[in-house]
């Protein structure tokens, strides 16, 4: 007698031909193994074993170019940025996508809304960064932030009519920035001239006319305000012909301890009048005002504000990405939820705060996930609005292994223990994405 295994137990007979199943599960898992090995695996392996060799590459260091990382002030520059990133920008993009998909919701224009936000994904973050570039530009003539700046100012704080000037004769003393007095005393009838030079030609203003000198008045004080230089020569302190009014300008009179007791401007032609002065002795000056500076425009390109600047396209960029998967879970919540949570008496930000927000949770997650693993490896947008100039008070890891391996240093020792170092902080967030997948399957 002989035991044979029960059916059940026995192995399963093969097929005719099941090996070229197999053959073929190979031959279509080949090409992709290959240029994982090449692309992938092997580059990996090289870059670790290669991080532990000097800058070239024929002495082994042990961890001295990770102890580099944090004792290098450019290197630690970059991993204090990169914390910066990782704190601030997944949570803003996620908060913004959030309300930019409920506000979608509530309006007419949703779908030209959503377009114009998501639009910035469309084009590359080089492209999109060189754009900010401009944008962020000091001089108000070239930079868009800077120009709206200065409309709001000059609106509410306008600039002087002339940015600097020097008094022509002595009898003016001072400085414009704090103001321009008369050394003498005026009384009621007096004609005063107040001539100034070191004025570009380019500063005299549009409307400006010849000078004139008025006439005295009883009671009054007049006088003018002019640009005290004719082409060819002149006599300093008198009103000449191609000399020109400066319309304007703030003359103040002040009385003997210093007080404003009226003030007016220039006319086109350089003249201006206090009428009903009472007797006594006066002082006139040009007030500072006349030489308030315009608008400079914020430096947004320089060392203080260019991690935020950065950090503001970046924002730009990617706020239409977490927008669109936002309100596409947005639509797939049950509508008699919320309906429920309102006729129960909920307000809409009640609403909004315990039933929309918790149960958009999972698709939260993965926009922040996802912006997580972004900003851990951010270069693009860096190198394109940062000029060279701050690129060191800019620098994340990702730009900084660059620069370090094939940005002139040549020092692929370091980038290569760089590149390891960003590898190694995306590992916890790859973990943590893979863990939420099986989860949800």
């Amino acid at each position: 007698m002989t035991a044979e295994p029960p059916v059940r137990g026995a192995p399963p007979t093969p097929e005719p031909g099941a090996w070229r199943k197999y053959a073929l599960t190979a031959g279509f898992l080949a090409p992709a193994i290959v240029f994982l090995t090449v692309w992938i695996v092997y580059p990996t392996i090289r870059t670790i074993v290669r991080s532990f060799f000097s800058r070239s590459g024929d002495e082994f260091v042990w961890f001295d170019n990770y102890e580099r990382i944090f004792s290098s002030d450019v290197l630690l520059t970059a991993v204090k940025n990169n914390a910066i990133w990782v704190g601030v920008v997944p949570a803003l993009v996620t908060a913004i996508g959030l309300i930019f998909a409920v506000l979608t919701e509530r309006v007419g224009w949703a779908v030209a809304f959503k377009t114009a936000v998501f639009m910035p994904m469309a084009i590359s973050a080089f492209a999109a960064g060189i754009t900010w570039r401009i944008v962020y530009l000091q001089d108000p003539d070239q930079g868009a932030l800077n120009a709206g700046i200065a409309a709001v100012r000059d609106a509410v704080d306008p600039p002087g009519v002339l940015s600097d000037a020097a008094p022509s004769t002595e009898t003016l003393q001072g400085t414009p920035r704090g103001g321009l007095r008369l050394g003498e005393a005026v009384e009621p009838g007096a004609v005063v001239a107040l001539g100034l030079t070191r004025i570009p030609g380019g500063e005299v203003p549009e409307d400006a006319e010849q000078a004139v000198e008025p006439e005295a008045r009883s009671g009054g004080i007049t006088g003018v305000v002019w640009r005290d230089f004719k082409p060819g020569g002149g006599t300093p302190g008198q009103v000449e012909s191609e000399e020109t009014g400066l319309p304007g300008v703030t003359v103040e009179l002040l009385a003997e301890d210093g007080e404003t007791v009226a003030e007016t401007t220039t006319e086109a032609d350089g003249t201006f009048v206090f009428d009903e002065v009472e007797p006594g002795s006066y002082r006139l000056g040009i007030g500072p005002e006349t030489f308030a500076q315009p608008f400079g425009g914020v430096s947004w390109l320089g060392e203080k504000l260019i991690t935020p600047a950065v950090i503001i396209a970046y924002i730009w960029i990617w706020a239409g990405f977490a927008m669109v998967v936002i309100a596409a879970g947005l639509a797939a919540i049950p509508r008699d939820v919320l309906e429920a949570a309102r006729t129960d008496g909920g307000s809409e930000w009640q609403v909004f705060r315990r039933v929309t927000v918790p149960l958009l949770a999972p698709v939260l997650t993965v926009v922040f996930v996802t912006m997580l693993i972004n900003v851990l490896k951010v270069f693009d947008i860096v190198i394109a609005v940062a000029p060279g100039s701050v690129q060191d008070d800019a620098n994340v890891l990702a730009l900084a292994m660059w620069r370090t391996a094939f940005g002139g240093v040549n020092d692929l020792g370091v980038g290569s223990a760089l590149a390891v170092f960003i590898f190694i902080l995306v590992i916890p967030v790859l973990m943590i994405n893979i863990r939420r997948f099986r989860r949800e399957i």
